[in-house]
């Protein structure tokens, strides 16, 4: 924990929201900006800090990975062509930084990446039928490879089930994934949480006009009751759109235990964000 909070000093005012989970093995930092917050700048000064901090060598986890500073998205949350462009131009630059300053391997994807490739593809064909966009053609030894990217905003969610049957959850994640056959825009998996002791399905809603949080995850009761099981909880991995969140009813909000305070737009209005524990960062 001493390693998070140091990278979550290092992102002064711009950092909202740091979600960390052990089983996982991963920390999702939220940053915010333009304005009094620098959030290209922030990204920049996490980076360093990861590198500093962090390391791939020995990593063990549940969630897919390929480096120390994994993933970095860019995302533009008023989505006009004019946001979404810069957006695709902070990325890039951000990742041949990367690669230039640290050595290490960055792969675009969607709106930064010329092919709009996605980020299941970079996964699935890194080092194997595709060479980095930027830097060294192998993984650095200690920090691995990078993917950076611009896209939509995304909703990234899990479904913590009553059951410890790890089959059951990737047997609910295939039936809900759009790949094989699922929900439009719902990217799933089935993990098993060894300090739980439970199962859970984490899903990233890709296209949320057309599968929203509420749809999502009442899918996935359904199929749970189905399986003889339930979902015992309902988990944010970061944090969601107003918009998004206005879309939910007051049952499901109700049920899952979340509300306004889980949005982007409250967090960004009260003010940064540090770790608990440690003081606030300097006013700018």
């Amino acid at each position: 924990m001493h390693r998070l909070r140091t990278i979550a000093r290092a992102c002064g005012r711009s950092l909202i929201d740091v979600h960390t989970d052990p089983d996982h093995h991963r920390s999702v930092f939220t940053l915010a900006g333009p304005g009094p917050r620098d959030a290209v700048g922030a990204a920049r000064l996490l980076a360093v800090a990861v590198a500093e901090q962090c390391s791939i060598v020995d990593h063990a986890g549940e969630h897919p990975r390929f480096g120390a500073l994994d993933v970095v998205p860019f995302v533009a949350l008023g989505q006009s062509v004019t946001e979404r462009t810069q957006a695709a131009e902070d990325a890039r630059e951000f990742g041949e930084w990367w690669a230039r300053e640290f050595a290490v391997p960055v792969f675009l994807y969607d709106e930064a990446d010329p092919d709009q490739r996605d980020l299941p593809s970079v996964r699935s064909t890194c080092f194997r039928t595709r060479e980095p966009d930027f830097g060294p053609a192998d993984p650095h030894p200690r920090l691995g490879a990078t993917a950076v990217g611009a896209r939509q905003p995304l909703v990234a969610c899990n479904c913590v089930l009553a059951s410890p049957d790890v089959s059951v959850a990737r047997r609910i994640a295939r039936e809900t994934r759009e790949r094989s056959g699922g929900l439009r825009g719902v990217r799933a998996l089935g993990f098993f949480l060894d300090e739980a002791k439970r199962a859970q399905v984490s899903m990233n809603l890709v296209e949320l006009e057309c599968t929203g949080l509420q749809d999502a995850c009442l899918h996935v009761r359904a199929l749970a009751r189905e399986h003889g099981t339930d979902v015992a909880k309902v988990e944010l991995v970061g944090l969601i759109a107003r918009h998004d969140l206005d879309r939910c009813t007051e049952d499901f909000l109700r049920w899952s235990r979340l509300d306004a305070e889980s949005t982007i737009e409250a967090r960004v209005g009260a003010g940064p964000r540090w770790w608990p524990g440690d003081p606030p960062p300097e006013p700018a």
